[in-house]
């Protein structure tokens, strides 16, 4: 495909590259995605299950129905967009991953610039004491209790991911200063309607740089865009590692 070669071209030629990542990168390791037509977000209230003022309010409801979702992420495997990117950092090509996933399968595929601008399912926290705790521990508590913090006792362990109604992490300035540097923005999987993060790619515009928006469906970024491409991501994907080298 001519548009994937440029791409390819285009990696080559830049020298400071960065990825903004969404849910799209991880479809295909068998994680759905939250916003589309058939995401969670259609069928269930987020400010309900995915807000800081919901879990605060029922943290039994919040487990009950993340539990098997974050089991699902501990137990997938990085795909090829994950490797993708992997193996443009380990040859100078990439500098930074900017991710909307809270799934780590960039780190779990090698990246190791990993900005995660929701936190990530790993470890949770408890917001009476600060204590933090591995995700498995506190999913093998008893299922109609919340889990309880070992430190304080309060039932407010709750896992680093970034809730509605909360804020961003330290890691959102460092992702803003990298997409300012940076000559090739590669935005891939995303639907770019979360704010603040969507507002990355009118920023990489101002400073100069060539934006390539490689999803699925249309994003309202896309008459930005240097390129924008529709297509599934991971043959895209296959195709630019067998163009790149990347084996």
């Amino acid at each position: 495909m001519a548009e994937l070669a440029r791409i390819a071209e285009w990696i080559e030629g830049s020298r400071h590259t960065v990825a903004l990542t969404g849910a799209g990168v991880s479809t295909e390791s068998g994680i759905p995605d939250f916003r589309s037509d058939a995401g969670l977000w259609g069928r269930h209230d987020p400010m309900e299950l995915a807000s800081i003022e919901g879990f605060r309010a029922d943290p039994v409801r919040f487990y009950r129905f993340w539990s098997e979702k974050f089991g699902r992420m501990a137990n997938a495997r990085p795909n090829a967009a994950h490797h993708l990117l992997a193996g443009l950092e380990s040859r100078g090509r990439t500098q930074a991953v900017v991710t909307q996933n809270i799934d780590g399968l960039h780190q779990r595929a090698g990246s190791r610039q990993v900005l995660e601008m929701h936190g990530n399912f790993r470890h949770a926290a408890c917001l009476a004491c600060g204590a933090e705790q591995p995700i498995e521990t506190v999913l093998a508590r008893p299922p109609e209790k919340a889990p309880e913090c070992p430190c304080c006792g309060a039932r407010l362990l709750k896992p680093k991911v970034v809730l509605f109604g909360e804020s961003l992490p330290d890691a959102y300035a460092r992702a803003e200063n990298e997409i300012a540097r940076t000559e090739l923005l590669l935005v891939l999987g995303t639907s770019l309607s979360v704010h603040p993060v969507a507002g990355f790619v009118p920023l990489a515009k101002r400073k100069g740089a060539r934006v390539v928006i490689l999803n699925r469906e249309p994003t309202p970024y896309d008459d930005e865009a240097d390129l924008p491409l529709h297509a599934e991501l991971g043959p895209a994907a296959r195709s630019l590692m067998a163009m790149l080298n990347l084996g």
